[in-house]
């Protein structure tokens, strides 16, 4: 297993990865350090750990929406309809939406 130094929100990390994995890795650490970035710099949010926590539920949540969008334009397109994929483009999650959730979840 390699040992990457990666950089994410200013801060330097030590990650573990398969040897060829790289890439994949380097792609991530790209998602998880603009998805935080976006979050802090929305500016409601100043605990790293909570912009972490937020980072990690909008990712995930996003990569439910393409599984399920990915299913959906299967199942549609065996029906014929080209344009399914469409309809999915542009989904965002709402910060201010999981801010709320989170405070609630940790009774803030």
């Amino acid at each position: 297993m390699k040992q990457l130094e990666v950089l994410i929100m200013d801060q330097t990390y030590v990650l573990g990865c398969p040897e060829g994995h790289e890439q994949r890795l380097s792609e991530a650490v790209s998602r998880v350090d603009q998805a935080m970035s976006v979050i802090r710099d929305h500016g409601k949010v100043k605990s790293r750990e909570r912009i972490a926590v937020l980072a990690a539920l909008n990712l995930a949540f996003a990569a439910s929406e393409s599984k399920a969008s990915a299913s959906d334009v299967a199942e549609n397109a065996t029906q014929g309809e080209a344009g399914a994929a469409d309809e999915w483009q542009g989904t965002t999650v709402d910060i201010e939406s999981l801010i709320r959730r989170l405070d609630v979840a940790l009774g803030l």
